[in-house]
């Protein structure tokens, strides 16, 4: 009954089969009723008692009040202070027996319970079940409890082996280790019970990843934004949509206001589209070589795009003009990631390098200084990459299907798995960096637990998906035939198809408070979306 020990098999079983029992009540059974007839009493001496550790059989969590009950009037025995051993004492948080089950069940299938059922699992058949995690989490016990802890066919002594053996019976027996990694934690939904809609107004602000206010007051309402975003993310409606590039859009930004919208291409230019008017208002083409992907960097003034001819570029919005070069590595540059100071840059070479930027203040143009820190050896051409929200985590996804997980403060590899046979087309951590989600050209979405380096969810689809956002739970993909699936990864199952594209959906932009989208496709376009009510 504790959470932090192995439910041992000792005399809780007995308790059931007495209490079950119609033809006869042993003395064993009737002492263990004496000894377990109080729920409170038993709850305390396990929690406080070093020797004593009980199992919740499944009847607990049934429907069957039957063994809680000694409505036979057996004669099962008195207690210590005389009275007659009878129906099981339940606690004052039980209105009856049939209460007593169902608050058990709830707990039992409750959220946290969810969530935290791996912490269980290593304890009772895991890696903490011996050893020093076991030392480590307070989970050792006696040592004929454990599989193997004594080899009684060894014992040539009759006596001696029935001895030992009825200390084995007495102790229990601890179950059968079965892991000796972490098991990986549940995917579990978040918010199953929040069916109200948000707003379909649109100001300006809602596009902006900086809107939001800066006070924590704010924060528990931001993120019932989101989850109120999520559960109505089926109630996407196009608001407008526009051809302003010659070749599929590979990237998309949206400045700090909301104002402007910037989008690369393989034609080689990054354009600004203005919201407000609603037509692009300037052009830009740094190479005769397509780009890749954009991101607008902290300060809001900055647009950096990568380049297919393994080049970075910066561009100053206020300046309207090339601010800097980064040429950093052999082949294409194929994504980038920023957070704080750092740029991570992914290329077909084989590498992720990160790079510490800082603005050179006695320049009249604020040209940026490149130090490289670190180079991230892969086995084959990187093809996206995507940073977790708290800036510690890097996720990598190369063209061998191979997904790398690295730690950003040391830069070591935590983990490596080949999980797809294929290019990966994008990858991206869970908002709590527990999972990351990958997706290929095999059309399999693949979710792998960041600590173990598991793959615990494969979801084939009938088409590639190209891209996406997901909330841990949910998926919104842009596929191979252009239109946006809507994904429960829960159930594997494609909830709501939305058509979209005209050719395959390459790029997708969400809004921080999840109710905004920008995709852009091989048509060309780019669709901006809104939750409607």
């Amino acid at each position: 009954m504790a959470a932090t020990t192995p439910l041992q098999a000792t005399s809780s079983s007995t308790w059931s089969e007495s209490l079950q029992s119609t033809c006869c009540v042993s003395r064993m059974a009737a002492m263990t009723m004496q000894i377990a007839c109080l729920i409170g009493d038993t709850w305390k001496n396990c929690l406080e008692g070093a020797t004593d550790f009980k199992e919740l059989i499944p009847e607990f969590y049934g429907n069957d009040c039957g063994f809680l009950e000694n409505k036979l009037r057996l004669d099962l025995g008195r207690r210590q202070n005389g009275s007659l051993v009878g129906d099981v004492v339940l606690p004052q948080w039980a209105s009856d027996t049939s209460d007593f089950l169902q608050k058990h069940r709830t707990a039992l299938e409750s959220q946290y319970v969810s969530e935290h059922l791996h912490e269980w699992i290593d304890l009772v058949f895991g890696f903490k079940q011996r050893g020093s995690e076991a030392l480590a989490s307070h989970n050792v016990f006696h040592p004929l409890t454990y599989e193997g802890g004594i080899d009684c066919d060894s014992i040539e002594d009759p006596d001696q082996r029935i001895a030992m053996l009825t200390q084995i019976l007495e102790f229990g027996q601890t179950p059968k280790q079965l892991f000796t990694i972490p098991h990986p934690q549940r995917i579990t939904p978040r918010f199953q019970n929040i069916t109200r809609s948000p707003s379909s107004s649109s100001p300006v602000s809602e596009l902006s990843p900086a809107s939001q206010s800066e006070d924590s007051s704010f924060e528990d309402l931001t993120e019932e934004s989101r989850k109120l975003a999520w559960a109505n993310i089926g109630h996407l409606k196009p608001i407008s949509s526009h051809k302003i590039h010659k070749e599929a859009v590979t990237g998309i930004a949206v400045s700090h206001d909301g104002a402007a919208i910037f989008s690369t291409s393989q034609d080689t230019t990054l354009k600004m589209f203005s919201k407000d008017l609603k037509d692009f208002q300037r052009s830009m083409s740094f190479s005769n070589m397509a780009l890749s992907s954009c991101l607008m960097l902290a300060d809001g003034k900055t647009v950096v795009c990568s380049s297919w001819d393994n080049n970075v570029y910066f561009y100053s919005v206020p300046f309207g003009r090339r601010q800097d070069t980064l040429m950093g590595h052999d082949d294409a540059v194929s994504e980038m990631c920023w957070f704080d100071d750092r740029l991570y840059t992914a290329s077909w070479d084989s590498t992720v390098k990160v790079w510490q930027c800082a603005s050179d203040s006695s320049s009249s143009h604020k040209r940026s200084q490149f130090q490289l820190l670190a180079e991230l050896e892969h086995e084959a051409g990187v093809n996206t990459i995507c940073l977790n929200p708290a800036g510690t985590l890097l996720v990598s996804g190369c063209k061998d299907g191979a997904v790398s997980i690295w730690d950003t403060s040391s830069y070591a590899t935590l983990q490596q798995v080949h999980c797809h046979t294929g290019t990966i087309h994008h990858t991206a951590f869970s908002p709590d960096s527990r999972h990351v989600l990958s997706v290929g050209a095999d059309s399999c979405m693949k979710v792998t637990d960041v600590q173990t380096g598991m793959v615990i969810s494969t979801v084939k689809a009938v088409e590639e998906q190209r891209c996406f956002c997901w909330d841990g739970n949910s998926v919104l993909c842009g596929g191979q035939s252009g239109d946006l699936l809507l994904w429960d990864l829960l159930s594997n199952t494609v909830t709501q198809r939305i058509p979209a594209h005209s050719g395959a959906v390459t790029a997708m932009w969400m809004s921080e408070l999840c109710s905004t989208v920008i995709t852009g496709g091989e048509d060309r376009q780019m669709i901006l979306w809104k939750l409607q009510s």
